[in-house]
């Protein structure tokens, strides 16, 4: 009985190992290859479970997502023959397996070396053929769709898809950036002591003019108060001299007391004159004449 158990465990065991080796699977993120005896017998197959003739048949798989090839800054010439560092990257996933294990071995890494020669390539040619202004604003777009057929082109041959290129950065050399900025800030600088100069111009034109309008009114006001004045005197003196001429000794009497009045103000104030002075005609007379009269 003893013999017989180890007898059936050892076949199922064996039936283990052949269906070990007799099933595989691939997944969504995957393209499989069978080979026998090194050669390919199927390519491509579907998501799930498959089966393979175990010891004389083998499978290899490769990564189906999508890959990134990140190239290194370079230097590019363009046509008017400046430097530029150009920055870009390279989308890209395997679509003919058989084609991409042939002629890579199904190596990411080499397809990737050899994108990135075919892409500098390109680049070197399409800058070549334009100045720095088309590269950084106007035909930036039009250099990224055509670096992306192009380069699918090639990139059938080795067994693989283009999804994308971009160009992340055009810049211009530090040096050069550094000579740019500092002619574009002199440039600033320049409109902005244009700008000031003129601003100065306006505004001392204005002050000027400020103070011209403000002489001019000044004068003409102090003309118009010295007529006003002028003819309030006159009118005053016309007053005065008709209200002389109508009663010179009640004219003379009304000064008198109002001068009275200022005189003696105060009762500390000290007037000295000579008792038959003109001044107190009045305290001496009534009517002003003198006392001998």
């Amino acid at each position: 009985m003893s013999a017989v158990r180890n007898f059936v465990l050892i076949v199922l065991g064996l039936a283990a190992v052949v269906l070990y080796f007799s099933v595989f699977t691939v997944h969504e993120t995957e393209r499989a290859l069978k080979f026998r005896l090194g050669e390919v017998v199927r390519v491509d197959y579907d998501p799930g479970l498959h089966f393979k003739m175990p010891f004389i048949t083998n499978v290899r798989k490769f990564d189906a997502r999508v890959q990134t090839l990140d190239a290194e800054p370079d230097r590019y010439l363009t046509g008017e023959l400046k430097n530029l560092i150009v920055d870009a990257f390279v989308k890209w996933r395997v679509d003919e397996t058989r084609q991409f294990y042939t002629t890579v071995q199904g190596n990411v890494t080499e397809a990737n070396r050899r994108l990135d020669v075919r892409v500098k390539d390109m680049l070197r040619s399409e800058f070549g053929r334009r100045d720095v202004q088309d590269v950084i604003s106007e035909d930036r777009a039009l250099i990224m769709d055509i670096l992306r057929e192009g380069l699918n082109e090639y990139a059938r041959t080795i067994g693989v898809e283009v999804v994308d290129v971009r160009l992340k950065r055009v810049d211009l050399p530090p040096n050069v950036s550094e000579s740019v900025f500092a002619r574009m800030r002199a440039d600033r600088e320049r409109v902005a002591r244009d700008i000031r100069a003129r601003g100065d111009e306006v505004a001392a034109g204005v002050r000027a003019d400020a103070d011209r309008q403000r002489t001019e009114t000044i004068a003409e006001a102090r003309r118009d108060a010295e007529e006003l004045r002028g003819q309030g005197d006159a009118e005053a003196t016309q007053i005065y001299a008709s209200a002389f001429g109508r009663d010179q000794e009640f004219f003379t009497f009304s000064r008198s007391l109002n001068a009275y009045q200022r005189a003696f103000q105060s009762e500390e104030d000290i007037l000295v004159l000579t008792p038959d002075s003109e001044f107190f005609r009045y305290f001496r007379d009534s009517l002003g004449g003198n006392s001998d009269d």
